[in-house]
């Protein structure tokens, strides 16, 4: 099983938008959304992720067939934050088969930055996948700050992997 992880073209921007509702299928269950009168759920924020130098879009495949996406912004709630994972998804045929754990490590690889990767509260899972993957490619050096406030209510995780001669002491 060969996992890749491609930034994808302003075409692609399709493929990104139509696996963004099974994102949000999935999602529903822990934010209570529904379906717009069109029978979508929507992501109007998207385009900003061609338009926007702070943001980052990728495209995962495996074994060259469509497994997901991820979106990178500069949204942080933990201060020193200087991107964060602002939509994570792999569909659910390749979970648990360590799909998920590769594209964020490659994500990270990629973009050396202050992260912080936030869940919400009730997301179980989710919470326990990024726990143990940042703890894992951090060698266990992240922080958990627990955020309850009118922006966010969860835990996030927030590590540096900038290279020694871009931290600052």
């Amino acid at each position: 099983m060969k996992m890749e992880l491609r930034t994808p073209s302003s075409a692609d921007r399709i493929l990104i938008r139509r696996m963004m509702e099974l994102y949000c299928y999935d999602f529903s269950e822990f934010e209570d959304s529904d379906l717009d009168e069109h029978g979508y759920y929507g992501y109007g924020r998207l385009d900003y992720f061609w338009h926007e130098p702070s943001r980052a879009a990728f495209i995962i495949t495996v074994d060259g067939k469509l497994a997901g996406f991820v979106l990178v912004d500069d949204t942080v709630y933990v201060e020193g934050g200087e991107r964060s994972i602002a939509e994570f998804f792999v569909m659910r045929k390749y979970r648990r088969r360590g799909v998920g754990k590769q594209a964020a490590a490659e994500v990270f690889r990629r973009l050396p930055a202050k992260w912080e990767v936030r869940v919400i509260e009730n997301n179980t899972p989710a919470k326990a996948f990024w726990r143990g993957v940042i703890s894992e490619y951090t060698d266990g050096k992240y922080r958990e700050t627990q955020l309850d406030n009118d922006d966010w209510k969860g835990p996030a995780f927030s590590f540096d992997n900038r290279p020694a001669d871009q931290t600052s002491p």
